[in-house]
């Protein structure tokens, strides 16, 4: 344990770093948009196919994806039950931030440390579930509830999910894993080099992003979140950890996955449906913390 904290003190202090780097004016948070960018549709991608190159998934890896995704409609529907009495807008902004978490760019690199490639198995499995979440139902009630003219059909949330460089990395490979092809080996060679990156970058963009600057009347209305979201996310975690008759890996993914941060996807989004973009990054960037620390009690006092 000694070691799995020393490298979570090495996360600590490249999401600093981060952070520092854009304190001194050195690196601007809008070169977090670019960085994001290469993480997404290259670092991660790479990841991705060198983690489930070869690999044999177990028949229960498959319900991750089913988990992951009745899940988000579940507490999707019951965010949106607890807001009924806010402003339509205020639905829109906080109901899209309750489904949908950030594996990506959180998870995966605190995931490679604790558990190594079989973590970044399981959870690949179950971002899965959360993709169809995070970009179908996320969008849909941020869409919804927006006072623009927005194009809201199933053509259009279909697109955008195909467009998601990662989702469909996941669907090829473990389509390719499942009918057992390989893919050529200069090119999982290549991958790997590449994937490499995607740990460091990941918790730089982390650091990058990193604001805590808020306007005082949002408390109520972020306390309400964070009880909706880190409550129902705990309370489900430890049913299927302590009912659930799989593996230990399978319950920490669900247990830990359950209380990730929101997805970076709802930034964008806030900016489509003209929401208010800094509550929504500020509240992310809250979400991060609590999950950060949520990851750190779950690794020194259950495994």
């Amino acid at each position: 344990m000694d070691s799995f904290n020393l490298q979570f003190l090495y996360c600590i202090i490249i999401i600093a770093l981060g952070y520092l780097l854009k304190r001194r004016n050195i690196i601007k948070e809008r070169d977090g948009e670019g960085l994001s960018r290469i993480i997404f549709n290259l670092t991660l991608p790479c990841l991705i196919i060198v983690t489930f190159n070869g690999l044999k998934i177990d028949n229960s890896l498959f319900i991750l994806i089913f988990i992951g995704f009745i899940y988000g409609i579940i507490i999707g529907f019951l965010g949106l039950f607890f807001l009924k009495k806010k402003n339509r807008k205020t639905k829109g902004m906080v109901g899209m931030m309750i489904p949908g978490f950030n594996i990506g760019l959180f998870a995966y690199p605190l995931v490679e440390v604790i558990f190594g490639e079989k973590g970044i198995t399981y959870f690949g499995m179950f971002d899965v579930g959360n993709a169809f979440i995070v970009f179908g139902l996320s969008y849909l009630i941020g869409s919804f509830y927006s006072q623009g003219d927005v194009q809201l059909d199933f053509k259009t949330v279909i697109r955008k999910m195909t467009k998601s460089i990662p989702l469909m990395t996941y669907i090829s490979v473990v389509i390719l894993n499942v009918i057992g092809l390989k893919l050529p080996s200069t090119m999982i060679n290549v991958a790997s080099i590449i994937s490499e990156a995607n740990m460091p970058m990941s918790l730089l963009l982390l650091g990058i992003y990193l604001n805590f600057t808020f306007n005082k009347k949002y408390v109520k209305l972020m306390l309400q979140f964070l009880g909706i979201r880190y409550g129902i996310g705990l309370l489900a975690g430890i049913l299927c950890f302590l009912f659930l008759p799989y593996d230990n890996m399978f319950k920490y993914t669900l247990l830990i996955g359950f209380l990730l941060p929101t997805s970076v996807s709802v930034l964008p989004y806030s900016v489509e449906f003209q929401y208010d973009k800094k509550f929504v990054g500020t509240l992310s960037n809250i979400t991060i913390v609590i999950s950060f620390v949520l990851l750190w009690v779950i690794a020194n006092v259950m495994m």
